[in-house]
């Protein structure tokens, strides 16, 4: 699966690029631009937005509002803006903003709130826990780097657990939502597959909860 890309429009340079170096430094694709018109130009291959509120060309709450009502009105979109006041943040976010961060900021947090967004539009599809790599797209399991064979039924139910970890199912929540409600057989189904799984990804990764269910153990 190709990388997600973000949109930094700021029309500081100094500014720009350092977002811009966190956030390619965090494993995303960066396009920048320095005014309205080029961010305008850029839009149509990005997948989120991080928008300056004060740009040489246009504001930013007038580019957000133009966006919202154009074919990529849905492209989700972060202030990152040094205008802190309760009706900055609620014009902002009034204008269409889905998030609204104060410069000056943390790397870590915007970091955070960009992939936030990015989950909305881009659900995961490679997920690690520990050694243990589930890559969705590929259909590819792999523990310490080296493959897992498993069987379709196997893979859907690994893809299911990992994509909720520490979070405990019950036998019944687990065949309703990996074999289907259209599934005929016994929750002793589930029992099998999971000690299949056990045999080829590691005994202690899938973890009986004693009268409810089966986790995935997060580390």
């Amino acid at each position: 699966m190709a990388k997600a890309t973000v949109l930094v429009v700021e029309d500081d340079d100094a500014i720009r690029e350092l977002v811009a170096f966190h956030l390619t430094r965090a494993g995303l694709d960066v396009v920048e631009a320095g005014d309205a018109a080029g961010a305008w130009a850029a839009l149509e291959r990005v997948d989120a937005v991080v928008l300056d509120w004060m740009l040489p060309d246009a504001s930013g709450i007038a580019w957000l509002r133009r966006m919202r009502n154009g074919e990529r009105g849905a492209t989700p979109v972060l202030m990152l803006t040094a205008r802190a006041s309760e009706f900055d943040r609620v014009e902002g976010l009034e204008a269409g903003a889905d998030d609204y961060l104060v410069k000056p900021f943390s790397a870590a947090e915007l970091v955070a709130r960009v992939r936030a967004l990015l989950r909305r539009v881009r659900p995961q599809r490679r997920f690690t826990v520990g050694t243990l790599v589930v890559d969705l797209d590929a259909a590819r399991v792999t523990v310490a780097g080296e493959p897992v064979g498993l069987t379709r039924r196997e893979f859907e139910l690994l893809a299911f657990l990992v994509g909720h970890p520490g979070r405990v199912f019950t036998r019944s929540e687990l065949l309703d939502r990996v074999w289907g409600e259209d599934f005929i057989g016994t929750e002793r189904t589930v029992d099998q597959h999971v000690a299949q799984l056990r045999a080829r990804i590691g005994q202690g990764r899938l973890e009986t909860v004693r009268g409810r269910g089966y986790r995935l153990v997060e580390a």
